[in-house]
């Protein structure tokens, strides 16, 4: 258990010594140290220094590329790397949503239906299971390529995972646009499907832990930005390939241009850093200061110690780091890593519910049963990709200043209420007469506010939430399952949409009103906020909070004197700095006590003010 003054929380007790008291003359102390965080380093400095690092895997030297200190590209400016790897994230990150958007049009592509045996009649049941099939067998690919790419990011590091999922992309890419047959599309994207899900495990997390836990959120957030606009140029690409007369490269073109992203991401990415955790895991801790002092404009050995001591405890607990001990624990430690798994899994999941992947896949469905025609529709949908890739910039702002969960509540919020509205004037919108342009129109504008109002909350929180709650060893691991999570909604949902749209037609926006408030409660009591915390503080949560509930854990490790207990709201930059110094923290651990007496200064507006204070324990303002 971590005590008032520890400065890691994510080592167990290990003796009665650490809860000794020793003084030490002021002259010994460093400035702004205390007696206790001074014991705490000598009691551990010794453990730190002697790990027993794991020897090598053994078929690590038969997969191709990763890292070199020799190769790895060299600024003199750790800001300059810094953003050379924001760039390269957000290209693999944009290859993501190219590939998930490029079936788009080619869905509505006469001579695609002729190859694919989906044209006579295209209404009927099974052309239409057909055609959300073709889409959704994709993640089946996804899923299985996380988790393969999830055990060998662990085990040969995060590069040459990638560029094993890159081998994957390129041949599943190569034979979609080559495909003549439904089975050989089917076949060609589940491989795709497969390259593209380990490059979706491995990036998020790789990006995560190079960059510093005050801007873990906006670094993501500048990389989903690109990958909407992957999802943007695919459409555009698409849109305009369809005014060539020739049908066959209006389809096949689109497809064979992911080559392109996949050859820059396998090449690239060798010459990159490799993820200094992982470098520290295996024994490379020259490497590993290499990496932090070409990453960090500051001193490092604060962290440096803190990625030490993690990994030391985490290699000491390897044997439950296996996918089959995360979903059947036989320890208090698997317990822990299953509750991770499910966060993970059920965030991904909640994602597709809220509605985005029904409202962009089939954008253009939606606009012509809005009564638009269907070139009309297909220049909304293009435009609709615009704006949401651009909401992404709100996110990069409201992701670290008000933290993972008020972005998510209030996200939640705002889309069921814009759905609900979408739907009634929807129901409308489909009925002949003067006032149905308008109708349309309205339709029209609630879809361009939901898809930005999801951009700037919802699309990026799933994506860094799970590369911030898993431990080192099995960080990887924690993001292969969270691509199972969204491959699970996305095949689900894709699947589902086409019977949807055809049998409740204006119903299915309502649908997705109601699931938006099904959301809501999970969000609010299940997630600890993660916003302003460095990645080895995170285990503070989930060994001392001993509750699903976030509430009643902040209790459980308050009653534990642990200052950064209540994990219902983000640690602000000045109380990260204390808990490094070893002092007691501030705005983070105000008491319930001060809050009232604060409230009762002024009794008539005590009601607001009691209401803002229990939004605010709650992190939802």
């Amino acid at each position: 258990m971590a005590h008032q003054h520890d400065t890691d929380s994510s080592l167990p007790p290990t003796s009665d010594k650490r809860n000794s008291r020793v003084n030490f003359p002021a002259d010994h102390l460093k400035n702004d140290q205390s007696p206790d965080s001074v014991l705490h380093e000598k009691q551990h400095e010794e453990d730190v220094d002697n790990i027993n690092y794991p020897p090598p895997w053994k078929w690590e030297k038969y997969f191709i590329g990763g890292y070199s200190q020799g190769r790895m590209l060299k600024f003199k400016n750790p800001n300059t790397m810094y953003k050379a790897i924001n760039l390269f994230a957000g290209v693999a990150i944009m290859f993501y949503g190219y590939d998930q958007g490029v079936m788009s049009q080619v869905n509505l592509n006469e001579d695609y239906w002729n190859h694919m045996g989906i044209n006579s009649p295209k209404d009927s049941s099974r052309n239409v299971a057909a055609e959300g099939g073709i889409v959704a067998v994709y993640y089946g690919g996804t899923l299985i390529g996380a988790l393969i790419a999830g055990s060998l990011a662990d085990r040969c590091g995060r590069i040459k995972a990638v560029v094993f999922g890159s081998m994957w992309a390129l041949l599943g890419a190569a034979l979609q646009a080559s495909a003549y047959n439904i089975a050989w599309m089917c076949c060609a994207r589940v491989i795709a499907g497969v390259g593209v899900g380990a490059i979706d495990c491995v990036i998020p997390v790789w990006s995560a832990e190079v960059s510093s836990h005050s801007a873990r959120g906006a670094f993501l957030a500048i990389e989903f930005f690109m990958n909407i606009g992957g999802l943007a140029l695919a459409y555009w690409i698409e849109y305009f390939a369809d005014l060539n007369p020739n049908k066959v490269m209006a389809w096949r073109t689109p497809l064979a241009l992911q080559i392109i992203f996949i050859i820059v991401i396998g090449v690239g990415i060798n010459f990159f850093p490799e993820s200094p955790r992982w470098l520290m895991k295996v024994g490379r801790e020259t490497e590993a200061r290499h990496v932090l002092h070409a990453t960090r404009d500051a001193d490092i050995e604060y962290e440096l110690k803190s990625i030490k001591k993690v990994v030391k405890y985490e290699i000491e607990t390897s044997g439950q780091n296996h996918y089959w001990a995360m979903l059947f624990p036989k320890d208090r430690y698997s317990r822990q890593l299953r509750w991770r798994v499910f966060l993970a899994v059920w965030l991904q999941i909640m994602q597709e519910l809220v509605g985005i992947g029904v409202v962009t896949v089939y954008a253009v469905d939606l606009f012509q049963d809005a009564g638009f025609s269907l070139q009309l529709s297909k220049l909304l949908a293009g435009f609709n990709n615009i704006s949401y890739m651009f909401s992404v910039v709100f996110a990069v702002y409201t992701l670290d200043r008000f933290g993972r969960r008020s972005t998510m509540v209030w996200g939640a919020v705002a889309m069921a209420l814009i759905l609900l509205i979408a739907g009634i004037l929807d129901k409308y919108a489909q009925v002949k007469g003067p006032n149905q342009r308008a109708y349309g129109a309205a339709v029209a504008a609630m879809t361009f506010l939901y898809t930005a109002t999801f951009g700037a909350t919802w699309l990026t929180t799933p994506w860094l939430y799970p590369t911030e709650i898993f431990p080192l060893n099995v960080r990887a691991k924690g993001g292969a399952w969270s691509v199972v999570g969204w491959s699970i909604g996305n095949g689900v949902i894709t699947m589902i949409t086409p019977f949807l749209f055809q049998a409740i037609s204006y119903g299915t926006l309502l649908l997705l009103f109601g699931l938006n408030i099904f959301c809501l409660p999970f969000v609010i009591l299940m997630y600890p906020e993660t916003a302003g915390r460095s990645l080895e503080q995170m285990d503070t949560f989930f060994e001392n909070g001993g509750s699903w509930n976030v509430f009643k854990a902040s209790h459980n490790i308050r009653e534990l004197q642990i200052d950064d207990w209540r994990w219902t709201k983000k640690l602000h930059p000045e109380d990260q700095k204390e808990l490094e110094k070893g002092r007691r923290l501030s705005s983070a651990v105000r008491m319930p006590e001060e809050d009232e007496k604060d409230a009762r200064q002024s009794w008539k507006k005590r009601p607001a003010y009691t209401f803002r204070r229990k939004a605010s324990n709650a992190g939802l303002m």
